[in-house]
């Protein structure tokens, strides 16, 4: 518990315009100190990702602008880090404690700690009690059997995309492939169309075909990672076998989406949409494209979570997730180096790489906005 008078914090927060993702700013304020039940969080480092663009792209969509609200035009796009408690006025989470989850590109945030149990809390701010659950939760880092301190960097890179990947792979079986034998991944560089595809290739071998879309710029780093059975340039589409497929689009891409739907027509058994890497020529599911063949799905991870959880209970859940991840971090070990940057202009210049799709595949970013010590 704090025992000082309140004291001010001052803190920076890296803001999109909502808008428009290529206009930013650094947004400084100061904090005067957690109140009652709340405790203040200094966020030591963070992951950014294609997927935090994604975040960007559909934020008025589903909701991710409302984690962390800033003033219009402007938002706080998420991301996935660790942080410790430097005050609290919260009697159950002490100074010191060090946090998992989700947090603004920034230097610190205030939460409202409820729901407490050993291995978690959740923030009950007023803020979010209507956003999905699995986003507002924080994992204390000192129960989680899974921790370890010198792997932060890939937990916070992968653990969050992983999720979606094993929701993915899971949503596929559950479904029986929708009758398809091939499993076709745009984007097949980012980290969730890796995950996927490790466990497709993996667990999946008498099921399916993966099959990767990338940039040709890409294309040899994709080729080089053994989890995909072939891979196609985005200009190569109409070399896609036509054959019974699914097409799970990370890129969200239209004039990609619109390229594979009119190669395979009715051969394409379903269209999954997920991310949008590609996101200056994003649509969200299918926008208003009216096109050959099924008409696109959004894919929420967090709804396949709440039925699997209903269905399999925690402690399953928990066991099966914990294998999954140990075998994807053992075979991915030699994919991605991290790239451990720090300050204000490092992170602008990754999150601009990001938005021109120039950001290394090779390369796994950690950016801290703290000064070193």
């Amino acid at each position: 518990m704090a025992t000082l008078a309140a004291m001010r914090t001052q803190t920076v927060t890296f803001q999109s315009e909502r808008a428009n993702l290529n206009k930013w700013r650094a947004f400084e304020t100061e904090i005067e100190g957690p109140e009652q039940g709340e405790v203040l969080i200094r966020i030591d480092h963070f992951a950014l990702t294609a997927n935090n663009i994604t975040y960007g792209v559909a934020g008025d969509t589903i909701g991710y602008w409302q984690f962390f609200p800033a003033d219009d035009p402007w938002g706080c796009i998420p991301v996935w880090g660790f942080g410790e408690v430097i005050e609290s006025e919260h009697p159950e989470v002490p100074v010191g404690e060090r946090l998992y989850g989700y947090f603004p590109m920034g230097t610190h945030l205030v939460i409202k700690p409820e729901k407490i149990s050993r291995g978690g809390l959740i923030d009950g701010a007023e803020h979010r009690a209507a956003l999905p659950p699995v986003y507002n939760q924080y994992s204390r880092v000192a129960a989680d059997p899974a921790y370890d301190p010198e792997r932060e960097a890939e937990q916070m890179l992968y653990r969050p995309l992983f999720t979606t990947s094993f929701f993915l792979d899971d949503f596929l079986l559950d479904n029986d492939f929708f009758g398809a034998g091939n499993v076709i991944l745009t984007s097949a560089s980012s980290k969730t169309s890796l995950g996927l595809a490790h466990l497709l290739h993996r667990n999946r071998r008498d099921a399916c075909r993966v099959i990767g879309l990338t940039s040709a710029s890409n294309r040899a780093f994709v080729e080089g990672l053994g989890c995909y059975d072939v891979v196609y340039a985005y200009e190569e589409v109409a070399e896609l076998p036509v054959e019974p497929s699914v097409m799970v689009d990370m890129a969200g891409s239209a004039p990609v989406r619109a390229a594979v739907h009119g190669h395979l027509v009715d051969a394409l058994k379903y269209s999954c949409a997920v991310g949008a890497t590609h996101w200056d020529a994003a649509t969200l599911g299918g926008g208003d494209q009216v096109l050959p063949g099924p008409k696109p799905e959004m894919f929420f991870a967090p709804s396949q979570i709440q039925k699997r959880l209903a269905e399999w209970g925690q402690e399953k859940y928990s066991e099966m997730m914990a294998e999954a991840w140990q075998g994807f971090l053992s075979a991915s070990a030699d994919w991605i180096s991290v790239d451990a940057q720090r300050g204000l202009e490092a992170l602008s210049a990754t999150y601009e790489a990001f938005l021109r799709g120039e950001a290394d595949p090779a390369r796994g970013y950690v950016v801290s906005l703290q000064a070193e010590h």
